[in-house]
Parts: structure tokens; C-alpha cells; sequence
């Protein structure tokens, strides 16, 4: 049953008017935005409205150690690990060995690639190798990585957490086309179908949010 939908449309103006209240962005993070736009591939960088909410959530939750797949020039990553206590610990997967230069200058610079742990590789073999050497559990996980691979990736990071443990999922209304039948593509068949077994997913409480492209939280149930 469809019913009217309550949420506000986030006009341009709207939206300069949430980042002018709310969003308390570095310096030095957007300096970090800046540089990404001017590569290739931008698009994958998250709005600074969402990693200001993802470092509110780790504090929330008190998180100490967090959980990365998906990195690109790191701007997730610096925001999270802003966050964490001096003794905290990040663990960041990523493929690429170009982006993520830009991403550890930035995080030296910033004075926590002393927090963050860079596997550089698939990331499905990072969280293997952290399952097989039985890692510390996990507080918080962010996904935002290539998205035939979700199902697979939350899985395994579902593993890492620790029972009430947060895990968010970007990218997940994927620009509109999860409900757009003309659209087929294995990307967008991979998010519905991630979507709709998250839905029916027991083991984890969950909410999205029309945040940037989407993004859905997910607790894991003791």
C-alpha cells in the first residue's frame, strides 16, 4: 500500500541552507573534498553531511575499533577516525594503491595514520584474512565499495561486529535506479537484491536513510 510520503524535498537551496546549521566541516576535510573533485571517478566521494553523521555515530556508539571496504582518497576514513579515541583503530580495505596515496597523505596530516590500518587488495580477501586471524571485534563498518559484492561484504563484516554493533551501507537507493525497471544493469540488480535480503534480514535491526545516495544502518541483534 502506497502512502504519501512525509519527507521534505531537498531543493538546492534546502540543502545550502543544511550544510549553512549543520555541517561543521574541517579545514582540512575540505581541502581533502576539493582535491577528489578534480579526479577521476569524484563521484564515489560521500557529502560531508554524511561523514559528519558517520562520526556522530561512532561517538554514539563509543566505538573504539571500525571497520573500512571502500576507501578511495579517504575522506570516510579521516572523518571516522576523527572520532575514535586516541587508542582507537580503523581498519581500511581498499584496491587501489593511487587513490589511497592521497587518502594517507591526508591522514598523516591530520595526525591519525597512526589509528588507520590500510590493506591494500580485494577486499574480500582482507575481511578473510581478518576472520581467519580471529580480529578484535568490530564497533562500526562502512561499505562502499563495488556493489556486486555486498551481499558478500556484509556478511563478512556482519561476522567482525560485535553483538550491537552499527554497520552502513552506502549507495544503497543508487542514484534512483533500484526502482527504475528500465534499468538492469548488474549493479542495480545487485542492490535490490542486497536491499530486499537486508528487509527480511532477522539478525540485524535496520533503517535507511535518504542520505546522499542512500544509506542504510544495520545493528546487529545480540
Amino acid at each position: 500500500m502506497h502512502l504519501s510520503s512525509r519527507s521534505i524535498q531537498l531543493t538546492p537551496a534546502l540543502y545550502d541552507y543544511l550544510q549553512a546549521v549543520s555541517l561543521r566541516e574541517p579545514e582540512i576535510l575540505a581541502r581533502l573534498r576539493a582535491e577528489t573533485a578534480s579526479l577521476p571517478g569524484s563521484g564515489m566521494q560521500i557529502g560531508p553531511e554524511q561523514g559528519q553523521f558517520m562520526a556522530l555515530l561512532a561517538e554514539s556508539i563509543g566505538a573504539r575499533r571500525a571497520l573500512e571496504v571502500g576507501t578511495f582518497t579517504g575522506y570516510s576514513s579521516l572523518c571516522v577516525a576523527r572520532a575514535l579515541p586516541e587508542d582507537g583503530r580503523l581498519t581500511a580495505c581498499d584496491i587501489s594503491e593511487d587513490y589511497t596515496a592521497v587518502a594517507r597523505r591526508y591522514w598523516a596530516e591530520a595526525g591519525v595514520a597512526g589509528k588507520i590500518e590500510l590493506r591494500i587488495g580485494p577486499a574480500l580477501d582482507s575481511l578473510d584474512a581478518l576472520i581467519a586471524e580471529r580480529a578484535e571485534p568490530y564497533d562500526f563498518a562502512f561499505i562502499d565499495a563495488d556493489k556486486t559484492n555486498y551481499a558478500r561484504y556484509f556478511e563478512r563484516a556482519l561476522r567482525l561486529l560485535r553483538p550491537g554493533g552499527l554497520i552502513a551501507v552506502d549507495n544503497v537507493l543508487w542514484g534512483g535506479s533500484v526502482i527504475d525497471p528500465k534499468q538492469d544493469d548488474e549493479d542495480t540488480q545487485a542492490i535490490r537484491a542486497f536491499n530486499q535480503a537486508l528487509h527480511e534480514d532477522q539478525r540485524v535491526s535496520i533503517s535507511l536513510l535518504p542520505l546522499g545516495d542512500g544509506l542504510t544502518l544495520a545493528r546487529k541483534r545480540p
